[in-house]
């Protein structure tokens, strides 16, 4: 298990670019499976998650032609059902919650396909069942062995329908996109999650050779058709990483800026920031931040308590609430952290605690945080990275901080941050991998 030794207290400066988003291209590696033909991917993170994703595609017989870090070359011509059933596909793909999303292309493709119980996150309760309702509504039998924990599904031909989702998941609608492109006749999508990681899966679709309408809304209609080509697809930046930043710069009194962010594709994110008294500017398509000497939490109009919430698209994701929570500490002003999708995403407030943060756990949903107005110091400690999101915060909070910290479990950091010691280090960061 890796650690990061940080030494807090140092200011960044300088250019930092965001790296490809790794929500986006797990869909994204998954869609290559619709087609024989091939099918190039630029801006690909390298990150735990992507590689482990990667290896199970080309385990399953998806030839590959890396062009660069970045750059793969996908071609699924000749797959290998029978791996699909084999020890070696359950251990791959169990490890892996992204790895459910190649179901929906398996089945429109070639009639069947079996998933165990995907991993991922411990951040609570994270069913699939949006999922297999929608391969249901096509026209699928679903079958799971409850003793083995393995999902299937299988249909001599899908069939467009009728489906009302009854949550806007992301990795339910993409699933589900996937499969009904190769439907036949149309299928509508009601209450589908419509975040710029949807949008550019149609978008790669619908280049493809897909029938796909309402692009950017909660309402898809998608026409199925025979089958699909190849095409060349670029990845947006992480908005994920990109707000980690943010926060990042505003913690650490630091000026930065942030390259190339697809600005329009940010939604709330970068208001939110600013409802937290932050200072940002976009310049072209970046985002420059200045110091923060000071930063303070803006109240509502009533005077009440501010509340950051997470919500489906376009509100504010989830992924960000761990960010916004340790960008407080050091605010003026109080704000209510609400996480209502996750019921064990905020449980990493116990290090901040430790740390010297004020902050009171309301529920396993809801904290507050009291701001320190840069009046106290966060001090350093030793603590281990939970998930992928709250990891980044316990970085970023050890960076403000007095002295040093220790991070251990860093590889829930490095499932979806690339290279971030490296980059933060060459910013000013002191940052030791060990």
């Amino acid at each position: 298990m890796g650690s990061f030794i940080v030494q807090g207290g140092t200011r960044l400066s300088g250019e930092i670019v965001p790296q490809g988003a790794k929500n986006e291209v797990l869909q994204i590696i998954c869609a290559t499976l619709l087609t024989a033909e091939r099918v190039t991917i630029r801006n690909i993170p390298d990150i735990i998650d992507v590689r482990k994703l990667i290896e199970l595609v080309e385990s399953i017989g998806v030839k590959l032609t890396r062009h660069s870090v970045s750059e793969i070359t996908f071609e699924a011509g000749g797959l290998d059902a029978g791996y699909l059933r084999s020890d070696d596909f359950r251990i791959k793909s169990a490890t892996l919650r992204g790895s459910i999303m190649i179901v929906g292309p398996l089945l429109a493709r070639f009639g069947r396909a079996f998933i165990p119980k995907p991993g991922g996150d411990k951040i609570g309760r994270r069913r699939v069942d949006t999922h297999f309702m929608g391969f249901s509504k096509l026209g699928a039998d679903f079958m799971y062995d409850a003793e083995n924990g393995i999902y299937s599904v299988e249909a001599e031909r899908l069939k467009g329908a009728y489906i009302h989702l009854d949550e806007a998941s992301v990795t339910g609608t993409a699933n589900i996109i996937m499969a009904a492109v190769l439907a036949e006749g149309r299928t509508t999508i009601y209450n589908a999650a419509c975040e710029p990681y949807i949008q550019q899966l149609c978008k790669m679709l619908v280049s493809m050779g897909a029938g796909i309408s309402g692009i950017g809304s909660n309402l898809l209609y998608i026409d199925g058709v025979k089958d699909l080509g190849g095409c060349t697809h670029t990845v947006l930046p992480d908005m994920i990483e990109i707000g980690s930043f943010i926060g990042m710069a505003a913690l650490t009194n630091s000026e930065i800026t942030i390259k190339n962010v697809s600005y329009d594709n940010l939604g709330i994110i970068p208001d939110s920031f600013r409802r937290l008294g932050i200072t940002l500017e976009r310049r072209g398509d970046d985002i420059f931040i200045p110091v923060q000497d000071h930063y303070e939490i803006e109240t509502f109009i009533d005077g009440s308590i501010m509340t950051i919430a997470d919500a489906i698209w376009p509100g504010l994701t989830p992924d960000l609430l761990s960010v916004f929570l340790v960008t407080a500490i050091q605010a003026k002003g109080a704000v209510l952290i609400h996480q209502k999708m996750f019921e064990s995403r905020l449980f990493f407030v116990d290090k901040l605690l430790d740390m010297g943060a004020q902050i009171i756990l309301c529920d396993p949903h809801r904290a507050t945080v009291i701001g320190h107005d840069r009046k106290i110091r966060l001090r350093g400690t030793v603590m281990t990275s939970p998930d992928i999101r709250a990891g980044v915060a316990l970085l970023i909070a050890a960076m403000s901080a007095d002295g040093e910290s220790v991070i251990h479990n860093i590889e829930q950091i490095d499932r979806g941050y690339q290279n971030i010691e490296t980059r933060l280090n060459a910013i000013g960061a002191s940052i030791r991998r060990i």
